[in-house]
């Protein structure tokens, strides 16, 4: 039997199913936050890019700043923050100015919210593990806390790495 029908004879008969079954379950593109990645799409991606690296002169990259706001209490207060009401003003990223009018999306409910932030944080922004998840607990505290995407940018200014 030749190379060619023995690998069509073990295709067919499953007998390679379990060479190719590990290749899919270590798929790297598999976020760990799966439920954050469509909403992601759908609200954020628009601006800042699919997969969250910015887009110069529009929207600054997401791969850098979240992650390292999700470590302290302050910087989740500002992730929370800019998702419930925007930001807008100059602010600067890597070094590059951006003066970006983020939309407020307190329409979406907390789990949302802290679900598309995980996404962001652990999938584009890859944080240690020593980093603890976003809350929807998290997003209702700052909710009650009424503020405008001004306050956010200034608030902003006391974490920023």
């Amino acid at each position: 039997m030749s190379r060619r029908a023995a690998w069509a004879l073990a295709l067919s008969t499953g007998a390679c199913a379990g060479l190719l079954t590990p290749a899919r379950a270590a798929d790297p593109a598999a976020p760990a936050y799966p439920q954050g990645a469509a909403p992601f799409q759908a609200n954020c991606a628009v601006c800042h890019g699919p997969a969250g690296a910015g887009v110069p002169s529009l929207a600054p990259p997401l791969i850098s700043y979240p992650a390292h706001y999700a470590a302290s209490p302050e910087g989740r207060r500002q992730l929370a923050m800019t998702v419930l009401y925007g930001l807008f003003g100059d602010i600067v990223v890597d070094n590059k100015h951006y003066d970006f009018r983020m939309p407020d999306f307190a329409r979406l409910d907390d789990a949302t919210l802290a679900a598309t932030l995980n996404f962001i944080v652990f999938d584009l922004g890859h944080a240690p593990a020593s980093v603890k998840p976003v809350e929807p607990g998290e997003i209702a505290a700052e909710r009650a806390h009424v503020v405008d995407g001004a306050a956010v940018r200034e608030h902003r200014r006391s974490v920023v790495p």
